[in-house]
């Protein structure tokens, strides 16, 4: 009852317009009140504080500042998966690899569906023949860019750096391909790619401190130990397929009103353990969890891919809407096939010997 009464007061914040690390902080403030054991309101800082005080997480500005991207897809480096092992001490390594597979299907399966919406809405092709004109500058350009993330996956992966000393290897290697590669990094775009690090990195860091809040009241609550005992009963520890897709379910409709990081970080504490207790490998279950919370940045109504795309295309949102829900269906199909097939995920992984 109490998870479910802090889950209302979450989203009334949020339809009120509430920001989402507010929301959280005050959903956590709220619960300990109702507790009237007062004492327990020192844990608020501490808490807070401590769920940003994680060294792994001090990848995630360099990865920005890299251009790794914020919300954090499938392909390794992704901020989603270093989030997720910093929550449950899982190697950030061993993600990276046992993500670059089903990646790869989650991308072969979207250009197949780029493919066929654009002969379905008969898209104008590009002049192919001025492409090719250009194709050894285009190339010059794309292998500088490329080189990025092989540094990153390759120095982790190989165990050479930490994640945090690939982050700022490839920062410093973008540094010199935009000034004597491409030439097309000026002091003005320096400044604004390391203002919106600070801003992004800041999101993030609140967000995950706030929800630290709350995750600690549940536990400190038992709402975490009850949701296990109901998984328990319900026999689904013995059925680790039909565990994953509850969760997933779970998540998808979660995903659907709530922010990314926000879903990972609460959700994480509570499922990843089910997981464990169940058998799960916890790579497998790492990138089931990251494509879940993925695949709510396209889902509607909170989905932000959607709002991007609809300013950046001058779309009508809800236009948009109408038309995401076949790509949905599509990613939801390629995690069926992740969930049920763990070699998809763990193959990598143990031939790296990670």
């Amino acid at each position: 009852m109490t998870g479910l009464m802090l889950l209302g007061g979450f989203f009334l914040q949020m339809a009120l317009g509430v920001p989402l690390y507010a929301s959280l902080l005050f959903t956590g403030f709220l619960g300990i009140l109702g507790t009237g054991n007062l004492t327990l309101l020192r844990a608020i800082p501490q808490q807070f504080f401590g769920g940003m005080d994680v060294f792994s997480l001090m990848a995630i500005p360099f990865f920005i500042l890299a251009g790794s991207s914020l919300i954090g897809p499938i392909i390794p480096p992704s901020i989603f998966m270093i989030i997720y092992a910093a929550m449950t001490n899982t190697s950030i390594g061993g993600l990276f690899a046992a993500g670059v597979v089903p990646g790869l299907v989650l991308g072969l399966a979207f250009m197949v569906m780029n493919w066929f919406f654009s002969r379905r809405y008969k898209v104008p092709m590009t002049d192919t023949a001025a492409v090719r004109a250009r194709a050894k500058t285009i190339l010059r350009k794309s292998v500088a860019a490329l080189i990025a993330p092989l540094i990153i996956v390759g120095g982790i992966v190989t165990g050479v750096v930490t994640p945090t000393e690939s982050g700022a290897l490839a920062v410093v290697y973008c540094l010199l391909a935009g000034i004597a590669v491409t030439r097309q990094l000026t002091w003005s775009g320096l400044w604004d790619s390391i203002y919106e690090t600070v801003r992004l990195t800041s999101a993030i860091f609140l967000i995950m401190g706030a929800a630290t809040v709350v995750g600690w009241f549940l536990k400190w609550e038992r709402v975490t130990q009850k949701f296990a005992s109901v998984i328990v009963g319900m026999g689904l520890l013995e059925h680790p397929w039909l565990l994953m897709l509850v969760l997933s379910s779970i998540i998808f409709v979660i995903g659907m009103f709530m922010e990314e990081v926000a879903v990972l970080t609460l959700l994480t504490p509570v499922f990843a353990p089910l997981a464990v207790k169940a058998g799960i490998d916890p790579f497998h279950f790492g990138i089931v969890m990251t494509l879940n919370v993925t695949i709510a940045l396209i889902t509607p109504p909170v989905g932000a891919c959607n709002y991007i795309v609809a300013a950046v295309g001058k779309v009508p949102l809800g236009d948009l809407f109408r038309e995401i829900w076949p790509f949905i269906a599509v990613a939801m199909t390629v995690l069926m096939a992740i969930i049920s097939f763990p070699a998809i995920t763990v193959t990598l992984p143990r031939m790296l010997g990670l």
